[in-house]
């Protein structure tokens, strides 16, 4: 049967976001080659330096988008390689099919935040943010908010402020800060458009400036 690039699988040379199912968390990546049911792909983990570790055999699902919408095809890992560029391959498991729900990519990206709670307000800074949520550091003030307590919160992105209602799903204290775990609630689909716009550009500035960064041929 004929596979059809960018319908069956996503085409070589092109974004894909890769979700691992059950986690909630989702990357993007550089699809470089895809032979029969075997996709390679590059991730961009240097943001989920703490959160992701990718084990042969944990499912996944790729998404990725052709001209018509967005597709998903459902994927096992089959190996993980750690070395200088990492990569991650992945073997089909079931047909691609048409996709109309839309995964969170996360990206480092540090601006202002705000957290009303009760009568206080929460000053920090964001640690890395999605269109679903953020990872926020802030100045520790009476009793930390506990999982579920409901915030409202303010984003302070470049381009103009987000307000939203949020749930807290997780307080850290380190200190005299609180490293909290954020869920959005209520943001408007223009607003999630904003987030995603500065998630993708943090993105790439990251891969930039590891192109920048690599070693160089210094022999001759």
């Amino acid at each position: 049967m004929t596979s059809v690039p960018g319908v069956d699988h996503p085409e070589e040379q092109t974004e894909a976001e890769i979700t691992l199912t059950g986690r909630g968390i989702s990357v993007t990546g550089r699809v470089e080659v895809v032979q029969n049911d075997m996709i390679s792909v590059r991730p961009s983990v240097g943001e989920f330096v703490e959160q992701v570790v990718v084990k042969v055999n944990d499912v996944v699902e790729v998404f990725w988008k052709n001209g018509e919408g967005q597709r998903a095809l459902p994927a096992v890992v089959t190996d993980v390689d750690q070395g200088a560029v990492v990569r991650w391959r992945l073997r089909a498991t079931g047909p691609a099919e048409h996709s109309q729900r839309r995964k969170a990519v996360r990206g480092r990206v540090v601006v202002p935040l705000e957290a009303g709670y009760g009568a206080v307000e929460l000053k920090g800074e964001t640690v890395d943010l999605s269109e679903a949520g953020v990872r926020g550091q802030f100045e520790g003030f009476g009793v930390p908010p506990e999982a579920g307590a409901k915030v409202d919160l303010i984003v302070k992105l470049e381009e103009g402020p987000i307000e939203m209602k949020a749930e807290v799903v997780r307080t850290q204290a380190r200190g005299a800060s609180w490293l909290m775990s954020i869920r959005f609630l209520s943001i408007q689909e223009k607003d999630q458009d904003k987030v995603r716009r500065r998630v993708f550009q943090a993105l790439r500035e990251e891969r930039a400036s590891k192109a920048d960064d690599s070693p160089r041929d210094l022999r001759g």
